[in-house]
């Protein structure tokens, strides 16, 4: 009951658990700013012009080393930098981190069905919907990547089309997309499968590995954990498919090189 209510008060932008941190930090902020004035009595070149507490960073860590996406991100980006392929091809993944991650050092692609504006050099940006076929890329890329991103596919989330086998086609095109050989960079949710409509998609590992088993060859499988903490190159067992690697809501990362 606590977590739906949460949920709830999330959903219209108030989360009590955040405002019970700024209440408790502004004890030291008022503490801080008698300091910074007394200091500022002796001297004239800076003044208080404006009073805007952030009061959450003093207790935080120095940054996120954890996470679906900061792991994900980085070493998916470091296998394409390992395995240099002739083209990379980007399928919706996040711009401002594996994107980027892979244009500091080679050009990539990338197709979302969101626009985009961007002037920023190798990255090279194509609006399009991959639930829909395109025979002009049949064959077009020796490596692809998708991250975090099938799993929306079909649930109107990015102003898509509503479509329940959207994850399917998006896959489908991928695989069409995918020269034989080259190599699929591919992470979604993993746990129980479900929907939580209209976030996401999570995924069984076993359903996953039903769709790929005709098509694709699983060279690597790592994933992240329930606590944000990554699991490189794992051997996929069978207790391990059937409990989703423990995971509840996990994010499973598959290099997959196609048959």
């Amino acid at each position: 009951m606590v977590h739906k209510v949460l949920n709830i008060l999330n959903f219209f932008g108030f989360d009590p658990r955040i405002a019970l941190q700024n209440i408790q930090g502004l004890g030291w902020y008022y503490r801080d700013l008698k300091k910074v004035k007394q200091q500022l009595s002796q001297r004239n070149d800076f003044e208080i012009k404006t009073f805007r507490p952030i009061l959450l960073d003093k207790t935080s860590e120095g940054g996120t080393l954890s996470g679906h996406y900061f792991h994900q991100d980085l070493f998916v980006a470091k296998q394409i930098f390992k395995n240099n392929p002739t083209k990379h091809v980007d399928i919706g993944s996040r711009t401002d981190g594996f994107v980027a991650h892979v244009a500091s050092f080679r050009e990539i692609e990338v197709f979302d069905i969101r626009p985009l504006v961007s002037t920023v050099g190798n990255i090279r940006f194509v609006q399009a919907d991959f639930m829909e076929p395109n025979p002009a890329l049949k064959d077009y890329t020796d490596s692809i990547s998708c991250l975090h991103a099938i799993e929306h596919f079909g649930l109107g989330r990015y102003n898509d089309p509503i479509d329940v086998e959207g994850h399917l086609k998006g896959l489908n095109n991928i695989y069409n997309v995918l020269q034989k050989n080259g190599r699929f960079y591919f992470s979604t949710p993993i746990g129980p499968q479900r929907i939580e409509f209209n976030a996401h998609r999570v995924f069984s590992l076993s359903y996953l590995l039903s769709l790929f088993s005709a098509n694709y060859t699983v060279e690597n499988f790592s994933y992240v954990d329930d606590k944000g903490n990554m699991h490189e190159h794992v051997q996929l067992t069978e207790e391990l498919i059937a409990s989703n690697c423990g995971c509840t809501y996990g994010c499973g990362i598959f290099e997959l090189v196609k048959k």
